[in-house]
C-alpha cells in the first residue's frame, strides 16, 4: 500500500563547508580543504521516517573529522573508490577524501536499528571493504535512479517497501564484503590508520599554532620516517604538506569570522605563521581560488 504522503527528496547546491555541513543534519562535522579550488559540493537527501538516503558530493579534497548521528548505523558507499564504509555514532572517524568524491550513504536510524536488531560493538574509527564484483556501482545506480524518480514526482516505491529493500541490500553487500577481505592488507592499513588517528585526534585538541613535524611524531610514537611514510599512504602527502594546509584552512576561516574594520589579513598570516604576506596570498589563492583580501571584503 502507498503512502498517505509523498516521498520527498531534497537537493541543495553548496558553496562552503558550512552550508555542506548544514545539509546533513545530526552529523558532527568538521571539514578542511585540501586541493585548490572554489570549494562546491551537492548533496541530494530522503527522509523515510527511521533511515535516511544521502547523495553527497564535494569537487575538492576535504579533511573530514565526523561522526553518524548517535545511535546509528551508516552504510556508505564511496564511488570513486569502490568501497564501503561502515560507521556508527560511537566511532570518531578522520580521513581525507580524493578529488570529486561521489558518495552514497544509507543511514538506519536508533528506533530503526533496536527494531531490527542491527546494535554493532564499538566501532574503531572506519570498518571499509573494498567492493570488487560491481556491487556498488549498481546499489549506487539503483539509489540514484530512485531519488531521481523520488524527486520528478514520477511513481515510485512505499516506504516500507523501499526501507525493507535498502535493509537487505546493505546487509547482503556488507556479508559478501567481509568475506573477500585482504586480512594482510586490512592489518597494514590499520597500522597507518592508528598512527594518523593519534595524530588527528591530538592536533584536534591542541591549539594548531603550535603544530611541528617533530610533535607530530612524538605523539604517533613512531619516527620522523615512519610519519612520512603514513601521511603518504593514508592522506597521499607530506605530513610538512599537510601542515601547512591545515594553517591556511585555520586562516581562511579566521577570515571569514571577521567583524567590523578590526582585522587585517597580514594579521591573520601572522597569526599563522605566514611571515612573507605576498607568499601567503598566493598560497592562498591557490588553494581557494580567492586572495585573502577578497574573503575578508565578502565577509564583510
Amino acid at each position: 500500500m502507498k503512502e498517505p504522503y509523498p516521498l520527498t527528496v531534497q537537493a541543495y547546491q553548496t558553496g562552503s563547508f558550512t552550508e555542506q555541513i548544514q545539509a546533513t543534519p545530526g552529523w558532527v562535522q568538521d571539514y578542511q580543504q585540501m586541493s585548490p579550488g572554489h570549494f562546491r559540493g551537492q548533496i541530494r537527501y530522503l527522509d523515510l521516517h527511521g533511515v535516511e538516503i544521502y547523495e553527497e558530493g564535494m569537487n575538492t579534497r576535504v579533511e573530514q573529522h565526523f561522526s553518524a548521528p548517535q545511535g546509528s548505523l551508516a552504510f556508505c558507499f564511496d564511488q570513486s573508490e569502490q568501497s564501503l564504509y561502515l560507521l556508527n555514532g560511537e566511532s570518531r572517524n578522520i580521513w581525507i577524501t580524493p578529488e570529486h568524491y561521489r558518495e552514497t550513504a544509507v543511514v538506519f536510524g536508533p528506533q530503526f536499528v533496536r527494531e531490527h536488531g542491527l546494535e554493532v560493538a564499538r566501532l574503531e574509527g572506519l570498518f571499509m571493504a573494498p567492493l570488487r564484483c560491481g556491487q556498488n556501482q549498481l546499489f549506487t545506480r539503483w539509489l540514484g535512479s530512485t531519488l531521481t524518480r523520488l524527486a520528478d514526482d514520477a511513481d515510485g516505491p512505499d516506504r516500507d517497501s523501499l526501507t525493507r529493500q535498502l535493509l537487505d541490500d546493505c546487509l547482503f553487500i556488507l556479508d559478501n564484503a567481509s568475506v573477500g577481505l585482504d586480512t594482510g592488507a586490512l592489518q597494514r592499513r590499520g597500522a597507518e590508520r592508528r598512527i594518523m588517528k593519534r595524530v588527528f585526534e591530538w592536533a584536534a585538541d591542541v591549539p594548531d599554532e603550535t603544530l611541528n613535524l617533530v610533535e607530530l611524531a612524538r605523539v604517533a610514537g613512531v619516527s620522523l620516517r615512519q610519519l612520512r611514510q603514513a601521511f603518504k599512504a593514508y592522506t597521499g602527502m607530506a605530513p610538512a604538506q599537510w601542515l601547512r594546509l591545515k594553517r591556511l584552512n585555520n586562516a581562511h576561516r579566521e577570515l571569514l569570522r571577521a567583524q567590523g574594520n578590526a582585522t587585517t589579513v597580514a594579521e591573520v598570516a601572522m597569526h599563522w605563521s605566514f611571515w612573507h604576506l605576498g607568499r601567503f596570498s598566493s598560497s592562498y589563492r591557490a588553494l581557494f581560488d580567492e586572495l585573502p583580501s577578497e574573503t575578508l571584503r565578502r565577509r564583510r
